[in-house]
């Protein structure tokens, strides 16, 4: 059950119902992950301009998404599970078994495996990596400039995750099975 509900945009600051009408005019709609957030509109606008920023980066959209879907997974984000495996297929192009290989924190395409182990260890040292996983992911052809996207891409899906947990944000995606229930092991420590 939602702990806090999705207000109506005509309630919220006006410098978020400025945003939110940004947003609108993009995605032809306000996902209620947005609208929660304009409840401050310093969080509201911090998420946006990471996420914008991000979006013009190195990685692209497949690499992005998979990320977002590996760390979602991690911290057991219902919300942007559903959001980011709709993402994923509709707009970075990943089949579901790609989508379901990255919650896994794996991937087929080794580039992608290489980024996608070191966000599962990130994730499970909080940043404290061993000398030799990045020493691996600089092998595998990934510059420093990567590691800081990919560090931002982690901090960024994170926000989301944990924002989306505190506030138990209802689904306005398709809601999609956890990994248990159709018998697929899951990344979650």
């Amino acid at each position: 059950m939602t702990r806090i509900q999705t207000p109506d945009i005509n309630s919220l600051p006006t410098r978020s119902q400025e945003l939110l009408g940004e947003v609108k005019k993009k995605l032809g709609s306000v996902p209620n992950l947005f609208a929660l957030l304009g409840n401050s509109p310093q969080a509201l606008s911090s998420y946006l301009n990471l996420g914008e920023n991000l979006g013009t980066g190195s990685l692209g959209p497949a690499l992005q998404e998979r990320i977002a879907l590996s760390v979602a997974e991690f911290n057991g984000c219902e919300y942007c599970l559903a959001a980011h495996s709709l993402i994923g297929e509709k707009i970075a192009g990943l089949t579901n078994d790609e989508i379901i290989a990255a919650r896994q924190g794996r991937s087929a395409d080794s580039r992608s495996q290489a980024v996608l182990s070191f966000v599962q260890e990130v994730l499970k040292t909080r940043g404290h990596v061993a000398d030799e996983s990045l020493e691996a992911i600089r092998r595998a052809g990934i510059s420093d400039g990567e590691v800081a996207e990919i560090a931002a891409n982690i901090a960024h899906n994170v926000l989301t995750n944990y924002f989306n947990n505190v506030a138990r944000t209802g689904l306005d995606f398709p809601r999609v099975p956890a990994l248990a229930e159709v018998g697929i092991q899951s990344s979650k420590p």
